[in-house]
């Protein structure tokens, strides 16, 4: 894997656990219920984020990336 597809790897996923945890703040604030939800309702983000994925993005991934990016689809031999 080279240093380029790490760091798409990398940015992808802190990208969408950073908006999935906001997701869920945003969601308990709104709901005004208590923040400990927060993690539950990221948890459900994330699961649903990587069954999408899975069937529009890549496939046989959870990744969004476009296939020359996602290590997953890149050949090491």
């Amino acid at each position: 894997m080279n240093t380029r597809t790490l760091l798409l790897d990398a940015t992808e996923r802190a990208g969408w656990t950073g908006a999935q945890a906001a997701l869920g703040v945003l969601t308990t604030d709104l709901a005004d219920i208590p923040i400990w939800w927060a993690v539950p309702v990221a948890l459900a983000l994330s699961s649903a984020k990587g069954w999408v994925a899975g069937r529009l993005g890549r496939k046989g991934t959870a990744s969004t990336l476009p296939a020359g990016a996602d290590p997953a689809s890149t050949r090491t031999v």
